[in-house]
């Protein structure tokens, strides 16, 4: 198979959906192989792997910056964990919550609706017992929300981003949000940011990310496969 050089941005939406195919089947270690990576043995402190390696393949340009990974295409990359049945393992990262910057924030402008706009949905299976080398690509999904998700995300977006406001943070569960919730981001459990606390007053809290429910992609999936 011929390598696909790296940073070499595809120049349309097919393309790019192309090189998602054509890398469909293969298994972590082989697309690593060839790029002259080093496929870690385990993910623990390499959580991020599986995207960046794919990134690199396709060609994605954005890198940590806060827009779509394709820019030029207005396309986000998220691989889904799976296992062989085709059920979704893990919650899929969005970005991080902007704690501070909620009152000028708004649904149409937010990272979290820029993001989702358009997303190349990459399933990877990913099951614990096998080693990450042996992992394999699946068949890409290119999805856009209709107007019902639209609505559940914007709804959840809201919902989330209110009790911000409020100063709720700390009262944040993961069981707020129908499709979307917020979840602590951080790699470990003593990196902490500034929040709006209760009275108003700023206080510390540990970083939090906007995660899709393992629900809402395995619907994404179950649509675009037919399972």
């Amino acid at each position: 198979m011929t390598r696909i050089p790296p940073n070499s941005p595809p120049i349309s939406v097919q393309a790019l959906f192309d090189r998602a195919e054509g890398i469909a089947g293969r298994t972590l270690g082989e697309l690593g192989a060839d790029a002259n990576i080093v496929v870690p043995e385990h993910f623990k402190q390499h959580k991020g792997f599986t995207g960046q390696l794919l990134e690199l393949w396709l060609g994605a340009t954005a890198g940590s910056k806060q827009q779509q990974d394709f820019p030029d295409l207005g396309i986000e990359l998220k691989t889904i964990p799976i296992d062989h049945q085709g059920k979704v393992l893990e919650t899929t990262y969005v970005c991080y919550v902007h704690l501070l910057s909620h009152i000028a924030e708004q649904w149409h402008t937010s990272a979290v609706r820029n993001k989702l706009g358009q997303v190349l949905f990459i399933p990877v299976i990913g099951e614990r017992a096998i080693p990450p080398a042996q992992r394999t690509v699946g068949m890409p999904i290119l999805w856009q929300p209709n107007d019902q998700e639209k609505a559940i995300l914007q709804q959840d977006w809201e919902e989330l981003m209110e009790q911000i406001s409020l100063g709720q943070i700390e009262s944040i569960t993961s069981k707020l949000g129908e499709a979307l919730h917020i979840r602590p981001k951080a790699a470990n459990g003593e990196a902490l940011t500034d929040a709006i606390g209760a009275s108003g007053q700023i206080i510390q809290t540990r970083p939090r990310g906007f995660y899709l429910r393992k629900n809402f992609t395995q619907s994404l999936l179950n649509r675009a496969f037919d399972l």
